[in-house]
């Protein structure tokens, strides 16, 4: 059976072909219209399109996206891609591509890819993190993606970062303070700014601080801090077998050591079992697991 997946994210919009035993028989990506919901709708239908004449078969078809369903009105809600809000994402979908579409989350996506076949294959429970533009979440247990009776469970990155801070940023979720707004990369960003009054992406953060800036080895150290608070309350929560982490921040490799070491402080536990990987699937993650909702 082939298995289609699209990765409908803020900037590019990506697919991927699984055949039956879950090898790669295709990929294509396609710049997302930002702001446009139609175009993002036709984007999404020839893409499809284009990957079953390719392959000469027809797909199931699931699509993480970057934010949830509505279990009341079956429209998104809590997506950073704002122009998705209020949009009925999958009945269009169903319409333009003749057939059943099923929708997850993009961080449960990438959780259910991860717990399957990647860094947390064989862990009963499996907590998966994006760590990019957002922070996003998702929760694998035995095998099964948790949606929750809201559609919300791992949503981890709107919660207030615990802890005290000089200031709460506000998030556009309309509240402040969230975790998002601190782990995200601009949030990154915005905190070595406010600091030092220096702009610099958290891409050229780390590479300043592995060639010794103080200022950023700083930085980086206020956000393991911070990364380490954050995931303390998810393991006092879920108690996760392995955490995951997803996202361009997932390739610093400094915070598989450094956040382990920080955060016994802030768990209810004499020890902490609970393993903090990287991700074995990159950024094929997302599309991967959004073609295993099937």
């Amino acid at each position: 059976m082939l298995r289609l997946g699209i990765d409908l994210g803020g900037s590019k919009i990506e697919i991927v072909a699984l055949a039956a035993d879950g090898s790669e028989l295709l990929r294509r990506r396609v710049a997302t219209p930002q702001g446009d919901y139609p175009a993002t709708v036709r984007a999404v239908a020839a893409l499809v399109a284009a990957a079953e004449e390719e392959l000469g078969q027809r797909g199931t078809l699931g699509i993480g996206i970057p934010g949830a369903q509505s279990q009341l009105t079956g429209r998104i809600k809590n997506a950073n891609s704002t122009w998705l809000i209020g949009q009925p994402l999958q009945h269009d979908l169903a319409a333009a591509t003749g057939r059943a579409v099923r929708l997850a989350n993009d961080a449960n996506c990438f959780a259910l890819s991860e717990a399957e076949d990647g860094a947390g294959a064989g862990a009963a429970v499996v907590f998966g993190v994006i760590l990019g533009t957002g922070v996003g979440g998702g929760i694998v247990v035995h095998g099964r993606l948790l949606a929750g009776a809201n559609a919300i469970a791992g949503e981890w990155g709107h919660n207030r970062l615990p802890g005290e801070e000089a200031s709460w940023p506000p998030c556009y979720c309309g509240r402040r303070g969230c975790v998002e707004t601190f782990l995200s990369g601009p949030g990154m960003q915005r905190d070595h700014a406010a600091v030092t009054g220096t702009a610099l992406t958290a891409t050229e953060i780390a590479v300043c601080a592995a060639a010794g800036n103080a200022d950023c080895i700083i930085t980086l150290e206020r956000y393991e801090q911070r990364l380490a608070r954050a995931l303390a309350v998810v393991i006092n929560i879920v108690d996760p077998d392995v955490i995951v982490l997803g996202g361009g921040l997932s390739n610093l490799d400094r915070l598989y050591a450094n956040v382990p070491r920080l955060w016994g402080a802030h768990i209810f536990s004499d020890h902490v079992a609970t393993r903090l990987l990287k991700n074995r699937h990159g950024d094929s993650s997302g599309v991967r697991g959004a073609a295993r909702l099937w």
